[in-house]
């Protein structure tokens, strides 16, 4: 089919996003794409967590090498994967080229190759991904926020309040004196922890954390719905399809999934470094 005129184009296009957005990614729709993370995705998880700083790298990487005059070597390396994919990013890439497809069959959608639309679209899964990351890096925040009064920006620095509020709990329940007189005599004279109750606990921690991030979309999408940041990183993505241009910079969202991680290990080394 023939392309349409400019204007009608890009806003029939426009509304065709926004109409995805709100069916992928509204609270019904978000809750039925959740449902496909009930099975090897919890599995899968805790991997992807730990391979996150990995695909930042390269993504890195890639982009030095285009500044470089790699071109070639920059793009070659921004198409691995990285993550094992998941059943719910499986279900949104799968989703959003069926659009396109349906967009070109209007004379809508971008004239790009198969490979780069399939590279697109694991990008803006793997986007998303970093979303929740972030969001999961809030929740985290909150939990040290409301139980110690102190930043936890991740779980390592949780881990450390966390193993120390159970070993205190366990110490006063075994007080031979009772519960009364051994939250006084903890109070002055605080349980020691192992090294090895800290790590853990951030273990244990670590896998909690990962699962919360599966779910954690179920939040994000929405918010990012209503916000209109769904709507706006879709419509970037057509852009650059139809530029026939891949950006070599990594997105913001991987930056600032990242961030998190930094905050959390400078906290801790700052703590350790005051005693």
């Amino acid at each position: 089919m023939p392309p349409a005129p400019l204007r009608t184009r890009q806003s029939r296009r426009d509304a065709a996003l926004g109409r995805f957005a709100a069916r992928r990614y509204g609270l019904r729709g978000t809750w039925s794409l959740h449902r496909h993370a009930l099975g090897a995705d919890l599995l899968r998880a805790p991997l992807n967590v730990m391979l996150a700083p990995v695909a930042l790298l390269m993504q890195l990487m890639a982009w030095v090498l285009g500044r470089l005059g790699a071109a070639r070597a920059g793009a070659w390396l921004r198409s691995r994967r990285v993550f094992l994919r998941s059943d719910v990013s499986r279900q949104i890439e799968d989703d959003l080229g069926a659009l396109i497809t349906q967009l070109q069959a209007e004379g809508l959608g971008p004239d790009a190759a198969p490979a780069q639309i399939e590279t697109a679209l694991r990008r803006h899964a793997e986007t998303r991904n970093a979303v929740a990351e972030i969001t999961t890096s809030l929740i985290v925040l909150g939990m040290g926020l409301a139980l110690f009064h102190r930043a936890t920006p991740g779980m390592i620095s949780l881990a450390g309040p966390m193993a120390q509020m159970r070993a205190h709990g366990a110490a006063v329940r075994d007080f031979a004196l009772g519960d009364t007189l051994g939250r006084a005599w903890y109070w002055a004279f605080p349980v020691e922890i192992s090294p090895l109750a800290i790590v853990a606990t951030g273990l244990a921690l670590a896998v909690v954390g990962s699962l919360i991030t599966t779910f954690a979309g179920l939040i994000a999408d929405p918010v990012q719905l209503w916000t209109g940041i769904h709507r706006r990183r879709l419509s970037r993505l057509m852009a650059g399809l139809d530029r026939g241009t891949d950006s070599t910079a990594p997105e913001p969202e991987h930056l600032m999934a990242r961030a998190g991680d930094l905050a959390d290990t400078l906290s801790i080394i700052w703590r350790s470094w005051r005693g």
